[in-house]
Parts: structure tokens; sequence; C-alpha cells
């Protein structure tokens, strides 16, 4: 797995028609209306490789947000991209989304399903229940910041180094990146941080789980085959304007992350780096990553 593990993740050729990608093939923009806005990964994950977002910009006037999950299809093999990822794409079979909201995204274990009872099929993942629900049922939050350098899911270790979203350099940047690493904003807000992954629970079968902001929701789907490459599904819907790939390293970090976590554990504030003798791309760098 290590081996698979840090390849340069892109979004598929192959996308919604009201989709669009960058040179680099790592930002997507929904340039119109509020669907057809299914972007695929390039290539299949391996199992513990996450497929993480950022949400870069938000569209007033719709209902609805990002959508995220794994599906068997081939992107390449796909007669037409379905306009929605919830019902359409999950409707074809072996697709699994789960619609992110603003607050209640946390999973609720429950039963077993009876023997033979799979998800094959693909499911709609995600309650999406109203904004007024009651607080009881909405995500559990953690009351301190993150401490272990890693996100643990039984045996996958995810960097947490990436996993959390941090605000654009301000005066007020630093409150913000609190609250994000306490994951007390919303999901769907801007510079929010949201990830696929699947994790083997048996030979042949694996577990679907949302990462958002380095929490682990839990499991989103069951008992999901590995017997075929499994994508990455990132539907940008309604109020989720554009989101651009974070690339998450394995292993040993690079240099220039070395660097920049020395430098930013050496100041007191993000401006600050305006002050410092560096190169303009690593005073860029430190900020916003």
């Amino acid at each position: 797995m290590a081996a698979v593990l840090g390849q340069f993740l892109e979004f598929h050729p192959i996308h919604g028609t009201n989709v669009q990608l960058d040179p680099t093939g790592t930002r997507a923009t929904r340039v119109e209306s509020f669907a057809n806005g299914i972007c695929f990964s390039r290539h299949p994950l391996s199992p513990g490789e996450i497929f993480l977002v950022e949400i870069e910009e938000k569209e007033l006037g719709w209902c609805g947000h990002l959508r995220i999950g794994l599906t068997a299809h081939d992107p390449g093999n796909l007669q037409t991209v379905p306009e929605y990822s919830i019902p359409d794409l999950v409707d074809l079979g072996n697709s699994w989304v789960f619609a992110i909201t603003r607050s209640h995204n946390k999973v609720v274990e429950e039963e077993e399903p009876p023997a033979g009872d799979d998800l094959a099929g693909g499911h709609r993942l995600g309650r999406g229940e109203p904004e007024g629900a009651p607080a009881e049922q909405a995500n559990s939050r953690p009351k301190m910041f993150f401490t272990s350098p890693h996100l643990c899911i039984d045996t996958i270790y995810i960097p947490m180094d990436k996993l959390i979203g941090r605000s654009r350099p301000g005066r007020y940047s630093h409150i913000l990146d609190d609250l994000y690493k306490m994951n007390a904003l919303p999901p769907t807000a801007r510079r929010s941080r949201i990830g696929v992954v699947y994790v083997p629970r048996a030979p042949g079968l694996a577990d679907m789980h949302i990462i958002i902001n380095g929490e682990d929701m839990g499991a989103s789907a069951k008992g999901i085959s590995t017997s075929q490459p499994l994508y990455a599904v990132v539907d940008i819907f309604a109020a989720t304007k554009c989101v651009r790939i974070v690339q998450v390293e394995y292993g040993f970090a690079s240099l220039q992350t070395l660097c920049r976590k020395a430098i930013q554990k050496n100041i007191v504030h993000r401006m600050a780096l305006d002050w410092l003798e560096l190169p303009e791309i690593l005073k860029n760098f430190c900020k916003y990553e």
C-alpha cells in the first residue's frame, strides 16, 4: 500500500457538462446552473488513500451542498455522466454517495443488516436533516484541538497535516484556523476540507468513511466490494461552486513541507510571514497550506 499512496491526484477528464477543470486538473468549477457538476478521480483509489478536496467558492441562491463518495464505474466507460450523483449515479448501482449538510454528517451506527443484504446496488447516504433539527442530532464536536499527527481509522493512518481547512490570511485568520481545528465551522463553509477513503474490513470488502476537517464521520457505507477499482466521486452541487484537490503526503514529508512546518512553528501569526526575508513562493506556500 505504501508504494501506491502519495500519487499525484487529479480529476478525471470525463465529468459533468457544467464542470470546467483548470490546466492542472486539480481545480474543478461548476460554471453554470446547479447540477451536472459530477467529477471523478482520474485513477482508482488505493485502500487507505484519501481523496481530499477543499471548498474554494460558494454560490448563493441554491439549496444543497457538496456530495462525495465512491463508484465502481470507470468514468471512461460511461456513455453519459449523470446529471446528479443522487439519485442518478447511485441508481446505476455500485456507487455510494454522501450528501454533505451544514451540521448533520456524523453517521449513527445502526443494527447490522441481515446476511446477504449488502450495498452492492449503491445507496444515497447522508440524511440531510433540515437546519432546524434538534441539537442532539447534530455532529458531535471535539472539545479540544487535534494533537495526533495522524487520523487513525482501524489500521489506516492518514497524516493530519493537510486534513484541516485553513482560512485566508487576515487579521482574524488565527481565530478562524482554531475554529477549523475544532471542526466548529459548518462543513459547507469556504476553506472546509472534505475527503473520502475506503478502509478494508474483511477479504474483498471495505467500508467508506467521510472525513471533514480532520474528523472521521464514521462508516458511511459498509461491505463495499473491492473486487473492482473504486473511483472517488465529487458532485459540485448547488451552493458549492468550486473545489480543489489537496495533495496528502504519506510516509516521509518532503523538504518543502518540513520547511513550512519549521517556519509556521516559529511565528505567532501567518501575516508575520510578510516581514520575513523569504522567497515569495515560499511565503505563499506557508500562508495557504
